[in-house]
C-alpha cells in the first residue's frame, strides 16, 4: 500500500468517525446558543441509538429506526427542558442525570427484550443505512489521484453521512439568516431583552433543545444502524463529551464545529490505523496511546489552549422573569 492509498484510507475513516460528532456538536450548538447547557448529549445519543436499533430490527426499516431514534432523543430533550427551563433546575445536574439514566436503562431493556447481554440483534438489509455508490464512481476508480478520492471518500457513504455535511451550512443559515436564529442567539445573550420585546424565552429555549434532540437522534441512529449493525451497550463511548469539547474549540460556530469534529475523527482514525504498526526510531507503540489521543486533545483544548472561548452570556443560567 503506497502513501496515497494510506491517505485515502485514513481520510475515509476520518469522515465516517466524524459524523456522530458533527451531529452531536451541532445539537449542543443550538442548545447552548439559547443559553441551555446540555451535558446530556451523551445520553441522548445513546438512547436514540438503542431506540433506532430496536425499531429497525422489529420493522426491518432503517427509516422507521431513524424516526424512533429522533423521537427518543427529543423526549429526553424535553425532560431536560422541563427540569432546567420550566423548573429552573441546575442544567449540569439534569444533563448528567440523563446520561446515567440512559446508560442503565438501555442495558436493562436490551437484556429484557433480546437476552443478549444488553445489545440488540444484528441488523441486515433494509434495517440498515447502506453505502450509496455515486454516479461514475466505479468508472473513475482507476483514474490517478482523483479517482480513489471520488470512489472511496466522496462515494460509498450512507445517506446520514451526506446529511451531516448538509446540516452544517443549514445550521449556519438558521442561526445567522433567519428570525428564529436571531432570537435564539439573543435569548442566549440577554433573555431579559428578548422577554421585554414580547417573545417567550421559555418557548424559544424549548425549541432550541428540541432541535438539539433531533440532531442527537441522527447521531445515535448513525452509530447503531449506519456505522454499526446493532446497538452495543455504551456504544457512544464518550462521543457526547468529545462533541462538547469540539463545540468549545470551535467557539460555538457551525463551520468551525465541523472542522473540529473532523480533527477528532482524524485522531480516532489514526489510532485505528496505527494498531500494530512500527513507528520509526521508536518501534511498535501500544495502541492504547493512540486510542487516548482524542481524549488527551480534549483535555488540552478544555484547559484553555485555544484562546479565549466565551460562551453565551446567559448560558447555564435559568431565566426568571422580572416583575
Amino acid at each position: 500500500m503506497d502513501y496515497y492509498d494510506i491517505f485515502i484510507s485514513v481520510l475515509s475513516s476520518t469522515i465516517r468517525l466524524s459524523i456522530p460528532l458533527i451531529f452531536t456538536a451541532l445539537a449542543g450548538l443550538f442548545s447552548e446558543r439559547a443559553g441551555v447547557f446540555d451535558i446530556g448529549l451523551e445520553g441522548k445519543m445513546l438512547g436514540s441509538a438503542f431506540a433506532a436499533a430496536c425499531v429497525a430490527y422489529v420493522t426491518d426499516s432503517a427509516w422507521l429506526g431513524l424516526v424512533a431514534g429522533i423521537l427518543c432523543s427529543v423526549a429526553l430533550s424535553l425532560v431536560h427542558g422541563f427540569a432546567s427551563i420550566t423548573n429552573r433546575g441546575n442544567q449540569i445536574i439534569s444533563g448528567v442525570a440523563i446520561n446515567f439514566f440512559v446508560a442503565g436503562i438501555t442495558i436493562v431493556l436490551g437484556q429484557a427484550w433480546f437476552g443478549q447481554g444488553g445489545r440488540t440483534p444484528q441488523l441486515a438489509g433494509d434495517a440498515r443505512f447502506t453505502p450509496i455508490t455515486l454516479p461514475g464512481a466505479d468508472a473513475m476508480r482507476d483514474v490517478p489521484v482523483i479517482g480513489p478520492l471520488y470512489a472511496n471518500v466522496i462515494s460509498g457513504n450512507n445517506i446520514l453521512t451526506y446529511l451531516a455535511f448538509v446540516a452544517v451550512p443549514l445550521s449556519w443559515w438558521i442561526l445567522y439568516r433567519t428570525r428564529f436564529g436571531l432570537r435564539l442567539r439573543a435569548v442566549g445573550e440577554n433573555p431579559g431583552a428578548v422577554d421585554t420585546a414580547g417573545i417567550s424565552v421559555t418557548w424559544l429555549r424549548y425549541r432550541a433543545v428540541m432541535c438539539a434532540g433531533i440532531l442527537c437522534g441522527f447521531s445515535g441512529t448513525y452509530l447503531a444502524i449506519a456505522q454499526s449493525a446493532a446497538f452495543i451497550k455504551d456504544m457512544s463511548a464518550g462521543k457526547g463529551y468529545i462533541a462538547l469539547a469540539a463545540l468549545v474549540f470551535a467557539k460555538w460556530k457551525p463551520v468551525p464545529v465541523m472542522f473540529a469534529c473532523l480533527l477528532f475523527g482524524f485522531l480516532d482514525a489514526l489510532a485505528n490505523f496505527m494498531q500494530g504498526k512500527q513507528v520509526p526510531l521508536i518501534g511498535e507503540v501500544p495502541v492504547q496511546i493512540f486510542q487516548a489521543l482524542p481524549y488527551v486533545l480534549t483535555c488540552v483544548l478544555l484547559a484553555g489552549f485555544i484562546g479565549v472561548a466565551i460562551p453565551p452570556k446567559a448560558g447555564g443560567v435559568p431565566y426568571t422573569k422580572e416583575r
